[in-house]
């Protein structure tokens, strides 16, 4: 039953981990390379999209590891897990004070409505996002390397 836990936990986590990094490195740069407003409008759109599915993604990632945290205490691997556990803690806290207000602020924008800085605001998005992307990168690192 642990085995199953840690490979669905795995799973989850790196799927995670996947889409974070597609829109890092690929989806945000395909939509700042549009012309004139859709690359806003697709930004505002994948806000909402995204804002709607991942906070239940990264609870579940956080939960599942958690369970496996303490189910395999006594197994090898058991520090990487909470290790893991608290670089995953470390992404939610990071999404809600510093991505969140953000990216609500971003779904509501349109071509008519949107601030004279939505660029910058939607920079500084992005700065914080890599570190979040680097830090449940790390935390999927810990959640493979205690499988080993």
């Amino acid at each position: 039953m642990l085995n199953t836990l840690e490979v669905v936990t795995t799973v989850i986590v790196g799927l995670m981990v996947g889409v974070e990094f597609c829109v890092a490195f690929i989806t945000n740069r395909i939509l700042d390379a549009l012309p004139e407003d859709s690359g806003q409008l697709g930004h505002a759109h994948g806000g909402r999209m995204l804002g709607a599915l991942m906070p239940f993604w990264y609870t579940g990632s956080v939960v599942l590891s958690a369970i496996w945290a303490v189910a395999g205490w006594h197994h090898h691997g058991a520090v990487l897990v909470v290790i893991a556990v608290g670089l995953l803690i470390l992404g939610v806290v990071m999404s809600i004070l510093l991505l969140v207000p953000i990216n609500n602020r971003n779904k509501t924008w349109t071509p008519g409505n949107r601030p004279a800085d939505w660029k910058q605001q939607l920079h500084r998005w992005n700065r914080y996002h890599y570190v979040r992307v680097a830090v449940i990168i790390a935390a999927f690192t810990l959640l493979v390397a205690a499988r080993t």
